[in-house]
């Protein structure tokens, strides 16, 4: 009796398992900041537009630590799919606020 209830469970799981996985859907969050160079180098330390899929802390310590950058979250948005095969990201929504309103 206990296998029979057990083999039953085990098909139902399976069942579901596979109806879920059929409707799962990845996303990923793209961030946009600004960034600064600290006068440690020569180099141009003019801010400039960064958009990246890592997040601050990890972009901060992935390039070289506070200690060399200063960066300003300006905005994030969430994007649907992936960025497998260097595909590019999502437009932002910010973006496309700004061509319908005119601005």
């Amino acid at each position: 009796m206990f296998l029979k209830n057990t083999a039953i469970g085990f098909i139902l799981f399976n069942f579901l398992m596979i109806l879920f996985i059929g409707r799962a859907q990845a996303e990923y969050r793209v961030y946009q900041y600004s960034v600064k160079y600290k006068k440690l180098y020569e180099v141009d330390t003019k801010p400039y537009l960064v958009t990246s899929t890592l997040d601050p802390v990890s972009y901060v310590a992935y390039h070289g630590g506070s200690q060399t950058m200063a960066i300003d979250l300006l905005r994030s948005w969430v994007c649907k799919g992936h960025t497998g095969q260097l595909k590019a990201h999502c437009p932002s929504p910010y973006e496309k606020a700004k061509e319908v309103k005119g601005f």
